[in-house]
């Protein structure tokens, strides 16, 4: 081909200063196509990439037009026209889908083919040879250099041989590689537009064939239906724009209809009552208790049916019935923290409501007896546990028991109640302890009073007994906000009877003796105890080991009381042991942190049978050891009596006597002897083994 440079294979030979200037213009002109052809490759392996993703979406899209039919739309009914026309749209997206498929695969053979051959073989045999001949070079420029050295005696014969013949050989292996080099150098100019131009035919080729595929494929048939698709669409969007000015209006009317009911306090005057409608809907706040004397109030939404007052939760399908509302009195109550108060109450349950304006509960107060009963302080009942063994209330739904607010009154014990024997759970009038008085304080006292003046208090309260890194060694630390609510001695721990009755007599008492302080602390649970420690100081006011906890439980409906049960060493005069219920009331859901220390008695559980193997497995060692030893001392001993026993018999033995080269005896000495019975030994013993 004309108009390209080739590297003359004839001066390989002389490899001139010209010769390698000229190489590295052809090396530089390498390395540009190089680059240039690792752009190239990039930009049609893009193209590649797309059009397999293009496949594989148009596919899919066909596939999902076939399967509308299959759907169930909540809004949408059978809609067959809609489901034709979808299914027509698959058929031709199938086809075109068809003919995305076969253009990947002309890419791929016709367009990314050449160019990866190029880019894998062509390139990475000239990066080779050019390796191949710098290494050829250097060691032709060393074996010179060798030669250039050598001395001109004669002595060096050999030596002069070897270099001679290192020489010749670097110089051929150079020349060689020289033009082989140089010949891919002068073929890459050729390869150069062949990998330029045949990707690109590829390309150009693929995509006519695509074209006259889909030519042959969309017929005027389907640029029919697209064109009636087309006015269909027209249509439904002139329908949808007239549906939306129809609202727009719609809105504008309301918002004007409206503008009055947006103030939290609307005028009266303006925006009148209507006192004779027959159902009522809004929502209201109801207050439900969450702990001993605090409570929360919740948004729900209510409405009159019948003489029903019924409650809805945002996303119900169906409300909810509260209570009936034609046998109750309602009347208006202040409430600290919430406006607009009413209180409606009934025989066995009583609610407390904050409303916004709009809902007047004079609408609700007209269906009722307008006598007032007085308010009731609701007091927690924790006897619902046996609510399926009380005799039903006849004409009651049970339903309002099932409500988030607390019953009313005092409620009569149940006769079931009497069957469970609670004398024998809690003795009577075993006295209540309300708050938390820390031992440890006391102890500090004492020491303080045995030392004198010469020792220091500890500050903190903490004994110095107890290890600062107690609990770091534990692999659990969850901690807890607990307010304790008080503790009581117990006659057993059998059951979590015992910690229900304790809950329901220490709630009790608060309530008679007004008792609403609680004190708060911080639940620290690990596998070596429980610790309750003061938020603010972190000093630890109470410590129960955990071996000590035997029965631990959270309340069956109140889920933030918990309580457990802890049994001590020390025993009273009859010997029996000391058995005390705390009760606590937390943040979290009681049932988590009873679960805690479930796991903390697991885990502590499994390191004692840990160590217990552990320790003795240490003694099964120190036995071995021992018995080992033993046996090491008795081969001892007995490898002494049988060499004490040899020697005695080599001493008893009489001296034997040898004959000499002139006829005479010899006499052997002891020494002698013994080697030669030694010899004699040895050699039965081999005849032995053998």
């Amino acid at each position: 081909m004309p108009g390209i440079d080739k590297l003359p294979i004839e001066e390989t030979f002389e490899d001139s200063p010209q010769t390698r200037s000229l190489l590295g213009v052809f090396e530089e002109d390498a390395a540009a196509i190089s680059k240039y052809s690792q752009q190239l490759f990039q930009a049609m392996h893009r193209i590649y990439d797309a059009q397999n993703e293009l496949s594989a979406a148009t596919h899919l899209t066909s596939k999902l037009l076939k399967e509308y039919e299959k759907q169930r739309f909540p809004l949408c009914c059978d809609d067959e026209v809609m489901s034709s026309t979808l299914q027509q749209f698959a058929k031709v997206i199938d086809e075109l889908s068809s003919c995305h498929a076969v253009l990947s695969t002309q890419l791929a053979d016709a367009m990314m083919f050449p160019i990866t051959q190029f880019k894998e073989r062509d390139l990475k045999e000239i990066l080779t040879l050019k390796e191949v001949f710098q290494i050829a070079s250097d060691d032709h420029d060393m074996a010179i250099n060798r030669y250039s050295r050598l001395s001109k005696r004669r002595d060096n014969e050999k030596v002069k041989g070897e270099v001679m013949e290192d020489v010749y050989t670097s110089r051929k292996k150079q020349h060689q590689t020289m033009m082989h080099y140089f010949t891919a150098l002068n073929t890459l100019q050729y390869k150069k537009k062949i990998s330029l131009l045949e990707p690109l035919l590829g390309y150009m080729q693929a995509q006519i064939s695509f074209f006259k595929l889909g030519s042959e494929n969309l017929t005027q048939q389907w640029e029919d239906f697209l064109t009636d698709i087309g006015t269909s669409v027209q249509n439904v969007r002139r329908e949808m724009a007239g549906e939306v000015d129809v609202m727009q209006q719609t809105i504008q009317d309301m918002e004007q209809a409206n503008d009055l009911l947006y103030m939290p306090d609307p005028d009266p005057s303006l925006v009148p009552v209507n006192r004779n409608l027959t159902r009522k809907a809004g929502y209201l706040n109801t207050r439900n208790k969450t702990g001993l004397v605090s409570s929360s109030w919740d948004r729900q939404y209510f409405f009159t049916q019948g003489g029903n007052l019924m409650s809805q939760a945002r996303g119900d399908v169906a409300g909810g019935l509260v209570m009936d509302i034609d046998n109750c009195s309602v009347m208006a109550v202040d409430c600290e923290d919430r406006r607009f108060c009413f209180q409606i109450t009934s025989f066995d349950a009583h609610f407390l409501f904050a409303e916004m304006p709009s809902f007047y509960w004079q609408e609700i107060a007209a269906r009722v007896n307008q006598s007032a009963l007085e308010a009731v302080t609701p007091s927690p009942s924790f006897q619902q546990r046996h609510e399926s063994m009380r005799p039903s209330t006849q004409g009651r739904p049970q339903a309002a028991r099932a409500s988030s607010v607390s019953s009313a009154g005092s409620e009569t014990a149940s006769p079931a109640l009497s069957v469970l024997s609670l004398d024998a759970l809690v003795a009577p009038n075993t006295p209540i302890q309300f708050d938390i008085i820390s031992p440890v304080s006391e102890e500090d006292a004492g020491q303080a009073k045995a030392a004198g003046q010469g020792r220091r208090t500890n500050p903190f309260g903490e004994s110095e007994g107890t290890p600062a890194e107690e609990s770091e060694g534990s692999i659990l630390h969850q901690l807890f906000i607990a307010r304790f609510l008080g503790c009581m001695e117990v006659r057993n721990a059998d059951s979590s009877d015992v910690i229900y009755e304790t809950m329901r007599q220490i709630l009790a008492a608060r309530a008679i003796h007004n008792i609403f302080r609680m004190t708060e602390s911080h639940l620290l649970v690990t596998c070596e105890c429980l610790k309750l420690i003061d938020p603010q100081t972190q000093v630890t006011r109470l410590r129960f080991p955990l071996s000590s906890v035997v029965l631990f439980a959270s309340h069956q409906e109140n889920k933030r009381l918990f309580g457990f049960v802890l049994q001590t060493a020390e025993g009273r005069v009859d010997g029996r042991p000391i058995i005390v219920c705390y009760i606590f009331e937390s943040n979290n859901d009681g049932e988590k942190i009873c679960d805690s220390v479930g796991l903390a008695k697991q885990i502590a559980f499994h390191s004692e049978m840990d160590r217990k193997a552990t320790e003795k497995k240490k003694e099964q060692d120190k036995a071995k050891e021992k018995q080992q030893e033993e046996l090491s001392k008795q081969k001892q001993i007995e490898k002494d009596l049988e060499e004490q026993s040899r020697l005695i018999a080599a001493f008893s033995r009489p001296t034997p006597l040898a004959t000499g080269t002139d006829g005479q005896f010899l006499v052997l000495s002891n020494s002698q002897s013994e080697d030669s019975d030694a010899g004699v030994e040895g050699r039965e013993k081999g005849e032995s083994e053998a």
